[in-house]
């Protein structure tokens, strides 16, 4: 298999929570949020969406989360530091159509200001392989785009980072969250940090049940979407 193709990352840039970041070229655009990545990160992906429903597992479930966007690595890096706190395991899969390079990867302070190693890990780690890299994460990326992953597993999570619907318009659209839909467990959560009218139409024409919650920072809102009970999606 040919190595994968990298991402064309043009600099890191150090976002205003001290975390850092980087920057696509080839989209003109950002990986986190400039008011601070990890602020970013920690109250959509961790607080709004891992955490509650975390806590609230019988002991012992594994809780499976998927991610349209690995990317940088921090949601990831994340959701194993908050696995191991909680004593509760974790399956995580991730996909990324341009991984970042390694040597990008190596420039990123994510260590320092989570308190969590293994950033580097999760970038040298193999594509389509399952790895417990704890007691309770599991670990799996995918190099593909969303519109060719395929899978058979069911998610209680999904993590929605992609690039901006700006950027990445064919990536927000209703086809793509029915995509996601098909393998999200009934009663299954969806966050991301877009709150367009379009996107949450998107989200309810595809079975989803769409709530707004207060953003990080100067973001006013962010979308928490649970998969209805009623919905079928094909």
């Amino acid at each position: 298999m040919d190595a994968p193709k990298t991402q064309d990352i043009q600099r890191v840039v150090i976002t205003a929570d001290g975390s850092s970041s980087l920057f696509s070229p080839h989209l003109n655009q950002h990986y986190h949020s400039s008011t601070g990545a990890l602020t970013e990160s920690e109250h959509i992906f961790i607080n709004l969406g891992l955490r509650p429903m975390l806590y609230a597992a019988a002991p012992g479930r594994p809780l499976s989360v998927f991610e349209m966007g690995f990317g940088s690595g921090l949601n990831a890096l994340l959701t194993w530091k908050l696995a191991d706190q909680a004593s509760q395991p974790v399956c995580y899969t991730g996909v990324e159509a341009y991984p970042v390079s390694r040597e990008e990867a190596g420039k990123l302070n994510f260590g320092q200001v989570t308190g969590k190693d293994g950033l580097s890990l999760l970038h040298e780690s193999p594509w389509g392989v399952d790895l417990p890299l704890s007691d309770y994460f599991t670990f799996r990326k995918e190099h593909t785009k969303l519109q060719a992953f395929h899978t058979d597993r069911s998610y209680d999570l999904v993590y929605f980072d992609a690039f901006s619907p700006d950027a990445q318009p064919e990536l927000w659209t209703v086809e793509m969250f029915r995509k996601i839909a098909s393998f999200t467990r009934e009663g299954g959560v969806l966050v991301t940090y877009s709150s367009k009218g379009s996107i949450r139409r998107a989200l309810a024409g595809a079975g989803f049940t769409v709530e707004k919650h207060p953003g990080p920072g100067r973001k006013r809102e962010v979308v928490k979407a649970i998969k209805s009970f009623t919905s079928h999606t094909v």
